[in-house]
């Protein structure tokens, strides 16, 4: 799974400054009455978790990470948060002591990619095919019966460069593989390079990434509605 070390001091000011809509990401998990416990995947520094926290009190949180650094940020940020559990682990090891009415993950571990009118497609932080089968099974044990997995939706990825909230110039660059894409992140300020941080990426046409989730007990739900920033899949 991608190690985000590099990136975990700008992590912050990077994402704040425009990437992510945190309010609308809260706004889209739609948590139904009967949620009691809810786990993120791939929390880095806890900015969704800090949203969630904020207005559902009496949830059970718990988000894991791989990237000690970026952890260890969100344990500062969350530690007012007395219903929220942090742990750092690898997905394709989860061991956490309760499973959970609903898993999510949005630029986590697993997310989707719309490009217009095109066919979803999963995108995934572990190269390794096997490595995700075992993460997949592995999250699916933590997951309730009935319960609900939400996987992110981004748009394409592409080249691009922009100037972020302190003035520098946070930058990316795509690459594509046999099996996806290698994604280059920079961070510079004038002609100094912060920050340089490269994650190798696998993806998985809709067809494929609905099977292997099926093999595990889950259903891909459809939803009509605007500003949807998740696709829903239900466990049997």
């Amino acid at each position: 799974m991608g190690d985000y070390s590099n990136m975990a001091s700008y992590y912050d000011v990077i994402m704040t400054s425009g990437y992510y809509d945190y309010a609308k990401i809260v706004d889209s998990l739609v948590l139904q009455d009967s949620v009691e416990k809810v786990l993120e995947i791939g929390c880095g520094t806890g900015l969704i978790l800090e949203e969630l926290a904020r207005r559902k009190s009496t949830l059970q949180i718990s988000g894991i990470d791989l990237t000690a650094p970026m952890l260890a940020i969100a344990q500062e940020r969350l530690k007012s948060f007395h219903n929220v559990s942090l742990s750092q682990q690898d997905v394709c090891n989860l061991n956490l002591p309760t499973a959970h009415d609903l898993a999510f993950s949005y630029g986590g571990v697993w997310y989707f990619v719309i490009d217009g009118d095109k066919e979803p497609f999963l995108v995934s932080h572990i190269p390794d095919h096997a490595a995700n089968v075992q993460g997949l099974e592995k999250m699916a044990q933590h997951i309730a019966p009935h319960g609900t997995l939400l996987l992110g939706i981004q748009g394409p990825h592409h080249d691009y460069e922009t100037v972020i909230s302190n003035g520098m110039k946070y930058s990316q660059k795509i690459d594509p593989t046999d099996i996806g894409f290698t994604k280059h992140y920079f961070l510079s300020d004038g002609q100094k390079t912060l920050m340089a941080q490269t994650v190798k990426y696998r993806t998985y046409s809709f067809e494929e990434a609905k099977n292997m989730l099926a093999t595990y007990g889950f259903t891909y739900v459809p939803e009509i509605r605007d500003n949807k920033l998740f696709l829903r899949f239900s466990k049997a």
